[in-house]
This record gives structure tokens, C-alpha cells and sequence, in this order.
């Protein structure tokens, strides 16, 4: 496909159909993504989990997909989109095997096995869910060169419709087995296969207008090196907690120095900036999404499954991002963010507190909010750092997954964990079973095992120890409220999540104080075409106007 046609590419059948297998191969990414966060909690239990463990569970599916996200992207233009396709496809059926293996590998006894499994296939499934972005986003920031904002809205609306299809399927079959949660991920993974195999995909914008490799890596430059670098030490360093830390240091110093002596730029600093702002960016979302369903079951107290407040907000998300378009053209995308800035935290303070019915108010606050980060966030690179095609594009969205995998994760574990000791501490119930000394539950806790972020955890094989020696009448109570002490308290650090929009919205409003010293808003351009306001932001409601 030539440059010139991208802008009206959504005019033919066959570009349609390519837009909806990439958006189709979005929504297999989030039925994986799902079916696990639904099963942390099951797993916890299944495999003697502390909530930090299971962080670094959940964690494990989502870091690598910056591996292969940033990965494909120095290569993508060389290789091509279908290749790329291809190896998404294959990981997806992979981790759908390994994962219902596991289930039954598990019920025969063999629990370190089939713990295995579910680990090193969440790798996987992770390197292929970077796999579909890092051929997606350039493919349709590409097709729709004048729209970019409007229509990675608009494909990333695959991701929350993909948790809400997935989502409900997986609170309807609660009652069978948690295979078959797993494995219905292979249903979306063979249809987006099926739909994008045959098609041939478009040459990406930055290689039509004749920009450089080397120009490309320019524009991310060694501060974006700097932030890849540091980040995957840290990872390196949690998962091989047995190696030599120099060496796994110099990996990361090694990564930064090669970048620098090859593109000897310091990148973009818009760029840089928007960086660093996905980091918590991605922890708010995507962190908070991969908790919110544990958080919630002691919560829900058997009123409404607690994956419920995950599809609400996703059903939110679904919709309002079909309907981007008008939207970024009224708040212009930067104030956009602002706004869901504002919103997110709002929502997330309502969250830490409320009960009954207000727990899905505070959700369609928090739902508003989260709805345009990741793709407005997108829209913005695409349009502002347009040299730095597949590269820039996705590696912002590969940073933001490094970052809520390697830190993020642990770290909303980390807080449960700390919640839970405090509120055990001032309970009536752990006074009376003894657990508390000196204002401390120290007899009943566990120190971490993970490096980067170091807790302590409440050792729930103590307490039930304590628990069985008082009398048989007793345990019932203890244990009821016990539980409850400890689910009021992980819905507690929700409130202390807001901190991360906060920092958002203050990146955001600094931001939109710079283009406005600098004349407004406005997408740079790459081959002869003017980025009308109206052409790039909307002026439409949706894709039905192909």
C-alpha cells in the first residue's frame, strides 16, 4: 500500500478487514490477560501464595511484554507485520496448552509442576501479547496517518470489549474448571489468524517517507535507552535472583552504552517525558486492573461476583473509546489526559471506601478516567515523534508493561501486604488470639524474598496454627473475622494508588503549558499532508464512517 492511500485506506474491504483482525487480535490479548487476574486469587490459594507472590505471578504475563513489544519494533520494518503476526499466534496457542495442562497436572498432586506450567507459560502468553502491539499500533497509525489519536482509540477499544467478552464468560462458568478459562483464549487467537493471514499489510510511514533506521532510533535516543536499561536490570535482577548482580548490571549499562555510540542522540525530549508519565501511567491502569477483581472479593461479601467491577469499567472503556473522536477534538488530547487524570483519582480514593452500591459509582469514575491513558498516550507519541515510527510508537507501550510488571505488580502487593498487617495489628480478633507484641504482628509474618521491593508478608499458616489451638467453637469466628479484617484492608490500597494518577496529571499540565508557549497543540507530519485539526482528532463518530 502505498503512503499516499493511507489516510483513506479504511475505504476498501480488505483494509477493513485488516483493521478489525488487528482489533480482533487486541481483544485475544485481553482475554488472556484476563482469565489470569480472574484466577490470581485462585491460584493464591491453590499454590500457598503470599499477595506479593502472587504479584510477581501476575507480573510474569505482563514484562515480557515489553521484551517482545520494543524487541520487534528494532526489526519489524525488516521482517514485516505478517511474521510478526504469526509468532503472537503460535505463542497464544502455546500458553493456552500449557495453561490447561497445568490444571490437570495440579489436580494429580504434583503442585510444583503444574505451578511451572502456569509460570513460564505466563511468560509467553506475555511475549505474544507484545508481539500482536508491536504490529497493530504502526500498522493503523499507518492506515490512518491524518487520524492517528482517533483511531488507536478506536482499535484499542478491543481491549476492554476483549475483558468484557472474556470477563463475563469467565463469571458464567465460574462453576467449571478453571482450564477452560484458560484455554478459551485459542477461540479469538484462531480467528484473528484466520482474518489477517491471507491480507497483506502496509508499509509503515516512517520507511514510505524515507526516514532512516538510524533517524529512528534517533528520536528515542539514549534517555529512552536509559529508562529500557534500568528497567529490565531490575527485572534481570528479580529473575535471576542467583546470578551475579555485576553482570546483570552491565546488561543494562551495555543496553544504554550500545544505543548511545550508534544513534549519538539523546532523543527526543518530549519523548522522554512522555516515558517517564507511562510508567505510572501503566501501573494506574493496567496494575490496577490486574488487582481490582482480588481486591474486591472480600468486599462483594457474596452480593455480585467481584469481577464484576472490572467488566463495568471495561464496558466504559468500550464504548467511550469507540467515541473517541469528537472527544479528543473538544479537549484537544492533552487536556484529554488531564482530565482522566482528575477523574482516576477521584475514582480511586471513592474506591478504597466504598460498600454496596457505591463501589460501582467510585467505578464509573474510575472507568471515565482510565478510559483515553493508553491510547491518547499513543495518539501523542505517534503524531509528535513521527521519525521515530514502530520504534517510538511501541516502545511506550513496552516501557509501560516493563514497568507495571517489574514494579507495579509487586509493588500493589507490597501494599496489600503492609494494609493487612496494620489492620491486623489493631483487631480485636489477632489481640485476642495473641498475634499482636509490642504494637507488632512480628510472630505471624514472613520477610520477602524479592529483591527490588522488600515487604513482609502476614504468614497465613501461623495464624491458622493459632486459630486451630483455641477451642473448636471459637475457630469459626476467628476465621470470619479475621477474613474480614484483611479484605477491608486490601481495598484500602486502592486509596494509595491515586498517588500515581496525581503524578500523572501534574506531567500532563506541564505539558499542555509548553505547546501552549509554543502556539498550540499540533501532530508533526511526514509526507505531504497538513494535520488538520478536524482530519486528525475526529470530526466522526466511530468506524462506522468507512
Amino acid at each position: 500500500m502505498s503512503h499516499s492511500k493511507a489516510g483513506a485506506a479504511h475505504s476498501g474491504s480488505k483494509d477493513q478487514l485488516l483493521f478489525w483482525g488487528c482489533f480482533v487480535a487486541l481483544v485475544t490479548t485481553a482475554f488472556g490477560f484476563i482469565a489470569r487476574m480472574f484466577l490470581i486469587g485462585t491460584w493464591e490459594k491453590e499454590f500457598g501464595l503470599d499477595p506479593a507472590e502472587s504479584g510477581r505471578l501476575a507480573g510474569i504475563g505482563v514484562w515480557p511484554f515489553a521484551v517482545s513489544i520494543i524487541g520487534f519494533s528494532l526489526i519489524i520494518d525488516k521482517v514485516g507485520y505478517k511474521l510478526a503476526m504469526f509468532a503472537a499466534f503460535f505463542g497464544h496457542l502455546l500458553w493456552a496448552i500449557m495453561g490447561v495442562s497445568a490444571f490437570y497436572i495440579s489436580q494429580g498432586g504434583n503442585k510444583e509442576s503444574a505451578y511451572s506450567l502456569l509460570y513460564w507459560g505466563s511468560l509467553i502468553l506475555g511475549l505474544a501479547n507484545g508481539t500482536i502491539e508491536a504490529f497493530i499500533n504502526p500498522v493503523v497509525a499507518t492506515m490512518f496517518s491524518k487520524e492517528k489519536t482517533k483511531w488507536l482509540n478506536i482499535l484499542h477499544a478491543g481491549w476492554p470489549g476483549g475483558l468484557v467478552v472474556a470477563g463475563m464468560l469467565t463469571i458464567f462458568l465460574d462453576f467449571l474448571p478453571w482450564s477452560v478459562k484458560v484455554g478459551m483464549l485459542a477461540v479469538p487467537a484462531v480467528i484473528y489468524f484466520l482474518m489477517l493471514a491471507p491480507l497483506k499489510f502496509p508499509v509503515q510511514e516512517r520507511e514510505a517517507a524515507g526516514v532512516s533506521y538510524k533517524d529512528m532510533l534517533a528520536e528515542f535516543g539514549v534517555l529512552g535507552a536509559l529508562v529500557v536499561g534500568f528497567l529490565v536490570t531490575l527485572q534481570l535482577i528479580d529473575f535471576f535472583p542467583d546470578a551475579n548482580k555485576t553482570i546483570l548490571i552491565g546488561i543494562g549499562v551495555a543496553i544504554v552504552v550500545g544505543f548511545g555510540v550508534y544513534t549519538q542522540a539523546l532523543g527526543r525530549l518530549l519523548m522522554f517525558f512522555m516515558v517517564l508519565i507511562m510508567m505510572p501511567l501503566a501501573t494506574t491502569e493496567i496494575g490496577t486492573d490486574g488487582w481490582i477483581t482480588k481486591i474486591m472479593e472480600g468486599v462483594a461479601e457474596g452480593n455480585f461476583h467481584p469481577g464484576w467491577v472490572l467488566v463495568y469499567t471495561s464496558a466504559i472503556m468500550m464504548v467511550l473509546r469507540f467515541f473517541a473522536g469528537p472527544i479528543v477534538h473538544s479537549l484537544s488530547p492533552l487536556g484529554l489526559l488531564a482530565v482522566s487524570a482528575i477523574l482516576a483519582i477521584a475514582g480511586l480514593f471513592m474506591l478504597s471506601s466504598a460498600t454496596g452500591a457505591m463501589i460501582f459509582i467510585a467505578a464509573t469514575l474510575y472507568g471515565f478516567g482510565k478510559t483515553f491513558f493508553w491510547p491518547t498516550t499513543l495518539g501523542v507519541v505517534a503524531e509528535q515523534t513521527p521519525r521515530g515510527g514502530a520504534l517510538t510508537l511501541n516502545a511506550i507501550s513496552g516501557i509501560g508493561m516493563l514497568a507495571v510488571g517489574t514494579l507495579g505488580f509487586p509493588y500493589i502487593g507490597t501494599l496489600q501486604s503492609a494494609k493487612n498487617i496494620d489492620a491486623l495489628v489493631a483487631s480485636d480478633a489477632a489481640q485476642s488470639l495473641a498475634l499482636v507484641q509490642d504494637g507488632k504482628l512480628s510472630a505471624v509474618t514472613k520477610k520477602s524474598i524479592y529483591e527490588i521491593i522488600p515487604y513482609t508478608a502476614v504468614d497465613q499458616t501461623k495464624i491458622d496454627e493459632a486459630i486451630a489451638a483455641k477451642p473448636a467453637a471459637e475457630q469459626d469466628k476467628l476465621k470470619a473475622d479475621l477474613k474480614s479484617v484483611v479484605d477491608r484492608s486490601n481495598q484500602k490500597a486502592l486509596g494509595n494508588m491515586a498517588a500515581f494518577p496525581a503524578v500523572m496529571l501534574v506531567g500532563y499540565l506541564a505539558l499542555i503549558l509548553y505547546f501552549r508557549s509554543q502556539g498550540g497543540y499540533k501532530a508533526e507530519v511526514l509526507v505531504g499532508h497538513g494535520a488538520q485539526d478536524d482530519k486528525f482528532t475526529g470530526g466522526v463518530n466511530g468506524p462506522a464512517d468507512a
